[in-house]
């Protein structure tokens, strides 16, 4: 039996909530096995992975480390921490394998709801969010041994730190994630000052407090808390911030320049229709008003 579709069984384009269900159901689906596929490659390159992720902890000096020479050995506690390793780092390898899959599938079930006009600001969001966040990543770990190496510096003498894997584990981890979500913040501001939420006059009222309150995330995010990596942070999340605000501004400006149809009108008059405009948008495939999947 042939399947109908949307516009087949109801002509406004709505979809009933059942398949709206089912259509969750099979991108979840997709998702998860993407996910599934990218943590089984996740565990075959484990050995390079992990390489890479404890070289932070060799360039440690060696009164930090577990031994001296060019060992920089790390300790496991209990017979399952070497397998859960291997999984956690393995899961987060697949997270990154398979981005493109579970992003576009959370892509198609939203995508149709929207109008052109927000798709741009999709693909926008989607096209500056991931190298945002790679640069975060990427300083992150280049000032990771700066903060382990201030860590580890109030250690008394005498002492040797036994770091397990799980612990150093989860700082690089916190770590990377805090650098990679606070390139973010900048993104974010744009998105709302297209949207029409948050305009530049606004940013420029509150611009000290934005600037207190960054360094005050910076301060409490960082694992470690120490001034180096707590600048390390805040100093290029307010340079991105600073130039979201110029973006805010010059497109503020540009939008002050367009005359505004609907200036003459008094509060309690309805807006004409653009029967012409509305024509124009469903030629180019945005959906008509009321078109949107319920």
């Amino acid at each position: 039996m042939k399947r109908t579709t949307r516009q087949a069984a109801d002509p406004d384009g709505r979809m009933p909530l059942m398949d709206h269900l089912r259509e969750l159901r099979n991108r979840l689906i997709k998702a998860i096995l993407g996910l599934t596929a990218g943590t089984i490659v996740g565990f075959i390159v484990f050995d390079p992975v992990w390489t890479f992720l404890q070289k932070p902890y060799c360039k440690l000096p060696e009164a930090h480390r577990v031994t001296g020479g060019q060992s920089c050995a790390l300790v496991t506690n209990g017979l399952t921490e070497g397998f859960f390793l291997h999984l956690k780092i393995a899961f987060m390898i697949g997270v990154v394998v398979s981005s493109p899959i579970w992003l576009y599938q959370i892509w198609a079930f939203v995508a149709p709801g929207l109008y052109r006009r927000e798709r741009r600001w999709t693909y926008t969001f989607m096209g500056a969010a991931v190298p945002l966040f790679l640069a975060g990543a990427v300083l992150s770990y280049i000032t990771l041994d700066k903060g382990l190496s201030i860590l580890l510096g109030f250690v008394p003498d005498g002492a040797v730190p036994l770091v397990t894997v799980t612990s150093y584990l989860g700082y690089a981890s916190a770590m990377l994630l805090v650098f990679g979500l606070a390139f973010e913040l900048p993104l974010l501001v744009v998105i709302l000052n297209l949207a029409g939420v948050l305009t530049f006059e606004r940013l420029r009222k509150t611009q000290r407090i934005s600037i207190f309150l960054i360094f005050l995330f910076a301060a409490v995010a960082t694992p470690s808390a120490d001034p180096f990596t707590m600048l390390a942070l805040a100093v290029p999340t307010l340079v991105l911030f600073e130039a979201a605000v110029v973006i805010a501004m010059v497109n503020d400006r540009r939008r002050a320049r367009r005359p505004d149809p609907y200036a003459d009108l008094a509060d309690d008059e309805a807006a004409p229709l653009d029967l012409e405009r509305i024509d124009a948008e469903l030629e180019k495939g945005d959906p008509a008003p009321g078109a949107r999947s319920e």
